[in-house]
């Protein structure tokens, strides 16, 4: 097993957590004995066990992170897709838009600000078209309505009636796509 790192403290409880680089860390309090923190981790080896081969299975699973060269071709596709969509739903949703950027995020598929300028992920560019036209769609109408009321909700679906699909998608899908971008 992985070298225990043990750190006490002025807590009340003892924990135990597996960092993602597999080091394992024993939080105690104070006036614990040695020999209680050694029967509290024999008592966890299982659970150390299982979530030490959970991180295994990730990294072995683990996608390769996006070169500089792959997200430039997904933002230069991305600056000739979306302004299409953009232009194409503003005019159906009956609102103006500011300026339009292609960032490449690890929080957000896209923003509107207050002065109605629109940030979309390059990322999006590996999303089906569906998902890229729900995306556009729920920022424009931000300009209708600032939030995530149940009057944007319903603006939204009068445009997309379909809109869960596609949210759907990218809740079961996206952070995976996301998750490329780190290191």
């Amino acid at each position: 097993m992985s070298k225990i790192e043990i750190i006490r403290s002025n807590r009340k409880t003892i924990a135990i957590e597996i960092k993602s680089d597999r080091k394992i860390v024993v939080r105690a309090p104070m006036r614990m004995s040695e020999k209680d923190i050694q029967r509290f981790i024999i008592e966890k080896q299982s659970w150390i066990k299982k979530h030490l081969a959970i991180i295994s299975t990730c990294e072995r699973d683990k996608l390769p992170v996006f070169t500089k060269e792959e997200i430039q071709k997904l933002a230069d596709k991305a600056l000739k897709d979306i302004p299409q969509r953009v232009k194409k739903y503003a005019s159906v949703i009956g609102v103006t838009v500011g300026k339009i950027t292609i960032r490449n995020q690890k929080s957000r598929w896209g923003s509107c600000s207050s002065k109605g300028n629109l940030n979309f992920n390059c990322l999006l560019m590996l999303c089906p078209e569906e998902v890229r036209d729900y995306v556009v769609v729920h920022e424009l109408c931000h300009r209708r309505e600032f939030n995530h009321s149940k009057a944007f909700w319903e603006q939204v679906e009068k445009v997309m009636p379909n809109y869960k699909e596609p949210y759907l998608w990218l809740k079961r899908n996206g952070s995976e796509i996301i998750r490329r971008l780190e290191k």
